[in-house]
């Protein structure tokens, strides 16, 4: 199958370009710059020129595929719901392209905005009347998308999906703690976030891209529910710094604009998704990938 892969040379898609082209599939990677395009000719995969904000040339990325998987995302959490809107844009522009026919589309969202406080699992449709976190603008894109006769998925990512070369949220914990010499934790600590290992996304990826029907959610989720002050306490003896306990109030000032993600508690199962897709995580969980030492080497 002939892939159009958004986000290709990021930390998650270089990882599903590895794991697709492994299977034998021919990768085209989204590529906006010019070492992009230099990652993925090293990578084995081909190239082509775009932007997600460029619509139009996602629309012909897309239609030179036999399928799309996008990971692409602009992190840019200072302008979060702006950013969120592009992808429902960036969704609905593929969608349009597949629109009639039994191309495969996978999108991305995430398992922490499906049912926080409670276990989310892949039959729970959030909106945006049941939550108010930005990115349900990407679920309610997927539904609109798969309404039309696209055979559409969604792949939900746990907060860390985590190895060697992470820069996701788990090393912006590790920074602020880095910074305030403390590593902190709000309340008691026993909010949970869910972790997967990036070669296990990857080929979770690849499994709903071959097998999955239209409409379904997919999670990628290893660990069901990690105390957040169990990341906390191993960021503090790596660091060699006090782990401490913040108010709510004090986590705003502590944390900054990332103290929201830090008091989340949104656990996640991935049954559902083991099930229906044969898929069995098998790499090393969250707290082991931290005793490597790796996300502390500067």
């Amino acid at each position: 199958m002939r892939v159009f892969v958004t986000g290709a040379t990021g930390f998650i898609g270089s990882a599903i370009v590895q794991e697709l082209m492994g299977a034998g599939h021919q990768v085209v990677g989204l590529a906006r710059s010019d070492s992009a395009a230099k990652s993925l000719i090293a990578a084995g995969a081909e190239v082509y020129r775009g932007d997600l904000e460029d619509l139009d040339s996602l629309r012909k990325g897309a239609e030179a595929s036999d399928g799309v998987i996008h990971t692409g995302f602009i992190h840019d959490f200072s302008r979060f719901k702006e950013v969120c809107e592009t992808d429902r844009h960036v969704i609905e522009t593929l969608g349009s392209v597949f629109a009639g026919s039994d191309r495969p589309l996978i999108v991305t969202s995430g398992t922490a905005l499906v049912s926080p406080g409670r276990l989310a699992t892949e039959d729970i449709v959030p909106t945006s009347q049941s939550t108010s976190h930005p990115r349900v603008a990407s679920e309610e894109a997927a539904d609109s998308v798969a309404s039309q006769g696209v055979r559409l998925s969604v792949v939900r990512l746990s907060p860390s999906v985590h190895d060697k070369g992470d820069y996701g949220f788990v090393p912006m914990l590790i920074n602020i703690a880095r910074e305030k010499g403390v590593s902190a934790y709000v309340g008691e600590g026993l909010n949970r976030w869910t972790a997967v290992h990036r070669l296990d996304a990857a080929h979770l990826y690849r499994l709903a891209l071959e097998n999955a029907t239209s409409g379904t959610r997919f999670h990628g989720v290893a660990e069901e529910g990690i105390a957040f002050r169990d990341i906390a306490e191993s960021i503090g003896r790596h660091l060699n710094i006090p782990v401490v306990a913040k108010s709510p109030e004090e986590a705003v000032d502590h944390f900054g604009w990332f103290a929201s993600f830090t008091s989340l508690d949104c656990p996640a199962s991935s049954k559902l998704t083991q099930e229906r897709l044969n898929w069995h995580p098998e790499h090393i969980s969250l707290l082991e990938d931290l005793e490597l030492g790796h996300y502390f080497n500067v």
